[in-house]
């Protein structure tokens, strides 16, 4: 059951993070929203169902040094919470060669550390509780990689290996984790992306724009969510059939990435 439990959606000002919010507000739900964006999360929260049960915890995922004090606020925001959705992140779009390693460190520093950080701020208020689960959401390019995508794919790949040790080690405390890996969404991830400077990409990828709609995979997410399964691969059939191809044919997928244009 969904009904009545605390959801804390990071990313939540735009993309999967706000259709997650306004998809679990009609499950009537305890909503807390985060992201650096406090004025988007506010329109966020007009838009769900039941605004008054939504509440505002503006956080920068770089800001590691404060997650213990806005893990603190987001548990007393209504007396506990029962699933932490690390949404938040930023993509990349450029070959190794051309990416500035301090750019490299930028993707790692929000989308791994920030992710692990406010994990760990967490988990003790789970353990003591003996009850929780974290979902993660990384990305098709966390079973893979492709070309354009050195750091994103290697932050994402590093998400996997940390959470699947957390499982084995907090199993025992009856904390679920779910890892859920999305091909393209039509958001504007690609806009935002980091080209190899640091600065973004300001367009969108065709690929992209092709994407599932964030509300088909917030739908999809949330099924996979309250099953509490362990890992879940939501996209088109192509990225779905890429993680399959990995696990048995890869050197057939080595040399049809080499092929396939990326975006």
């Amino acid at each position: 059951m969904t009904k009545n439990k605390t959801i804390w959606v990071t990313g939540a000002s735009s993309g999967i993070g706000k259709a997650l919010a306004i998809a679990y507000s009609k499950k009537e739900v305890n909503l807390i929203l985060t992201s650096r964006n406090e004025k988007k999360l506010h329109d966020v929260r007009l838009l769900c169902q039941y605004p008054e049960r939504v509440k505002v915890l503006p956080l920068d995922l770089l800001a590691h040094a404060t997650f213990d004090e806005k893990v603190k606020i987001a548990w007393s925001l209504f007396n506990g919470i029962d699933v932490l959705i690390n949404n938040g992140g930023i993509s990349q779009r450029a070959l190794a060669i051309e990416t500035k390693l301090e750019v490299d460190q930028q993707i790692f520093d929000i989308n791994y550390f920030g992710t692990i950080a406010l994990t760990k701020a967490l988990l003790p208020y789970f353990i003591e509780k003996k009850q929780g689960q974290i979902a993660v959401i990384t990305s098709v390019v966390g079973k893979i990689g492709t070309p354009l995508r050195s750091s994103y794919s290697g932050s994402k790949h590093a998400l996997h290996g940390f959470f699947d040790s957390l499982r084995a080690e907090i199993y025992d405390s009856n904390i679920a984790i779910t890892l859920i890996c999305p091909g393209f969404v039509n958001t504007n991830v690609s806009l935002n992306a980091l080209v190899g400077d640091g600065s973004k990409q300001n367009t969108k990828d065709k690929a992209t724009a092709n994407g599932l709609a964030p509300e088909v995979f917030a739908k999809r997410a949330i099924k996979v969510i309250t099953k509490q399964k362990q890992e879940a691969v939501i996209g088109g059939k192509l990225e779905v059939l890429a993680v399959y191809l990995k696990r048995f044919l890869p050197v057939l997928l080595s040399k049809l990435i080499r092929k396939i244009p990326v975006t």
